[in-house]
């Protein structure tokens, strides 16, 4: 499958390892969470979107990857996600809890994030092509 040109730059931006954790925030259909599930051969990635049809997409979408235990998908608004999971990796791109239109979700929403990040892990939003928010994900959150 291929990456749109959008979704392609983003993804080439990210700081991968080949170990990297990776949560992607509003995955859609998942074709950035496969696409970087392939380039980290010894990491993972959960990838997670508020719409059951969007994740039944993904999951469709994604073949046998996720019985691997490499990619994951969930159905969860950012601002009520849990998890005891770290990652070095967050991204969002086009994130409506994140947008300026719902500041209490925003900051939920970040706070949600915070939790999540592994020690010097890194928040990454959409911008030309990404935009690192890591600062302020981790000032939310403290």
């Amino acid at each position: 499958m291929t990456l749109s040109p959008r979704l392609q730059a983003a993804v080439d931006a990210l700081p991968l390892t080949d170990a990297s954790r990776v949560l992607e925030l509003g995955c859609g259909p998942g074709a950035a969470a496969r696409e970087v599930v392939r380039r980290v051969p010894r990491g993972r990635v959960h990838a997670l979107d508020r719409s059951a049809k969007a994740i039944a997409q993904a999951m469709a979408g994604s073949g046998p990857e996720p019985d691997t235990g490499r990619l994951s998908f969930e159905c969860a608004p950012i601002e009520e996600f849990e998890t005891e999971d770290e990652f070095d990796v967050v991204f969002a791109l086009r994130v409506g809890a994140r947008d300026g239109r719902h500041p209490q979700l925003e900051a939920e929403a970040l706070a949600r994030i915070a939790a999540a990040l592994a020690p010097g892990g890194r928040v990454f939003i959409d911008g030309d092509p990404l935009l690192e928010i890591t600062d302020r994900v981790t000032a939310a959150g403290a």
